[in-house]
């Protein structure tokens, strides 16, 4: 009797519903495999269950690192070997695995090794983060020039008022007052610039090449590692 193939494409919320279907209906759980994506960097997971004559397989397709998966092995408890292995080899968040080894399923020379892409690919994607991130710069500040220009003016000295002064003590009222235009100005230049987001630091390829693997793996990764702590405090200062 052949083999019937099946795919279904379906998403994380899925997922739950998914598990305990099959369970219920004898569905053994075969496999959960990985792809990586080059073009957008996320991850493909294939989800295969097989009962007597057919093997269907369920698809997620699109992962980020920012999503987190939840463990079938609370149904499926066999599945936490692929889920650590998807975990450590491809950077798959999961979320209340059986057995989590966090990390350590593998002992890797480098975090998340099948998501290795050539150098040419990986320069072409820093290189439109870098211009992504320009424009978006260039957009913030031209945003807060804008907002600049909308608000209200500095007071405007009432020198009829000051007029009326010692000559002394009016000058001081002057200068009190267009010191504290300066000071907010100044201020609003402050806020700009904080919220305009920063540039990705460039990973030289060319210097890590003559580096040895494992401490250019190590190099890159926190390099990697600090961008993203940088965009996080980017994305706070614009929410606050």
């Amino acid at each position: 009797m052949a083999l019937i193939t099946t795919f279904e494409d379906i998403t994380i919320a899925d997922l739950d519903a998914l598990k305990h279907q099959k369970q219920a209906e004898g569905w053994r759980c075969v496999q959960i495999f990985t792809t990586h994506n080059d073009d957008d960097g996320s991850n493909d997971l294939t989800y295969t269950f097989h009962k007597d004559d057919t093997q269907a397989n369920y698809r997620i397709k699109g992962i980020t690192d920012k999503d987190v998966i939840p463990s079938i092995t609370d149904v499926y408890f066999s599945a936490f070997v692929y889920e650590n292995e998807a975990h450590d080899l491809f950077g798959v968040n999961f979320e209340g695995i059986a057995i989590d080894f966090s990390g350590h399923f593998y002992d890797l020379a480098m975090n998340e090794p099948m998501t290795i892409m050539s150098p040419e690919k990986k320069a072409a994607r820093e290189k439109a983060a870098r211009v992504a991130a320009a424009k978006a710069a260039k957009a913030a500040k031209e945003k807060a020039a804008a907002e600049a220009a909308a608000a209200p003016a500095a007071p405007a000295i009432d020198e009829s008022k000051l007029a009326g002064l010692d000559p002394e003590k009016a000058a001081k009222v002057r200068a009190a007052m267009e010191a504290k235009a300066k000071r907010e100005a100044a201020k609003a230049a402050e806020a700009a610039a904080a919220a305009a987001p920063k540039p990705a630091p460039v990973i030289d390829e060319a210097k890590l090449a003559g580096m040895d693997p494992e401490k250019a793996a190590k190099v890159r990764a926190a390099m990697e590692a600090k961008a993203k702590r940088e965009a996080a405090k980017a994305a706070e200062r614009k929410g606050e």
